[in-house]
């Protein structure tokens, strides 16, 4: 298994947000975490990343194991190198070009000299169909070539995982679709992926297994199809009836 997460914890202000979550994620796996807002989905994605420090919890990644609540800031680093996250907002820095926003990270955060930074953000940025925009700056794109450039710099790094924290959720609906289509192109590639997303029908389709959470617990999990056409939990039937109309 390639990432394991056990008994992680998190509260904010006495609120508990996370209760226990274990978790799971074999290589080539693409997870859809869903559940209503306020369930603790983006909070999980970032305590196995460490944008938040869990309160108690223990990840395994690769076979080496890390305190969620503890670790050191060198251990941290030394994860995060196999790991990349793509975030609601793109958070793409303004005064700089695309190409100059992907290979920031290669030659800053990873000591890259800049001809090798470029190739490979240049292979990144062609993957999503933004070569053609290297010397754009943020503020000449739409909100979906936007996050179809974050996407290009976790590619760029050459992650083992990528984390999708809700990435369609700032889009307007028409540009949905090709970030969609891209993020279904790396599930094809064989990338994994773990997306809290409110897209149905790409956790439908493209994702192999759901997770369904609630109050900061995994209510269901399993097999996408068997999740949207046979749901075990009253709660996960409410959802997808909700969501979907009964349609399922």
């Amino acid at each position: 298994m390639m990432l394991e997460a056990r008994g992680v914890r998190k509260s904010f202000d006495g609120r508990e947000v996370l209760k226990g979550i274990d978790l799971g994620v074999e290589k080539g796996e693409v997870i859809a975490i869903l559940g209503p807002s306020g369930s603790g989905k983006t909070t999980l994605l970032r305590c196995l990343n460490f944008l938040e420090r869990a309160d108690e919890g223990e990840l395994t990644f690769d076979g080496e194991r890390f305190d969620l609540h503890g670790a050191s800031r060198k251990e941290i680093a030394r994860l995060r190198r196999k790991t990349a996250f793509v975030f609601q907002s793109y958070n793409l820095f303004l005064n700089k070009t695309v190409l100059q926003n992907v290979t920031l990270g290669l030659t800053v955060g990873a000591g890259m000299k800049k001809e090798a930074a470029n190739r490979l953000a240049v292979d990144a940025l062609t993957r999503v169909g933004m070569d053609q925009r290297l010397d754009s700056y943020p503020s000449q794109l739409s909100g979906g070539q936007q996050q179809r450039v974050a996407i290009a710099r976790a590619l760029a790094s050459s992650p083992e995982i990528i984390y999708f924290d809700e990435p369609t959720s700032a889009l307007d609906p028409e540009l949905i679709g090709e970030v969609l289509a891209v993020m279904r192109a790396l599930a094809e590639s064989g990338m994994t992926m773990l997306v809290v997303t409110h897209e149905m029908e790409f956790a439908r389709s493209v994702s192999s297994r759901v997770l369904f959470m609630e109050e900061g617990r995994v209510i269901e999990s399993g097999p996408s199809r068997e999740f949207f056409e046979h749901p075990k939990e009253e709660r996960s039937r409410a959802f997808i009836g909700k969501i979907l109309g009964g349609k399922t």
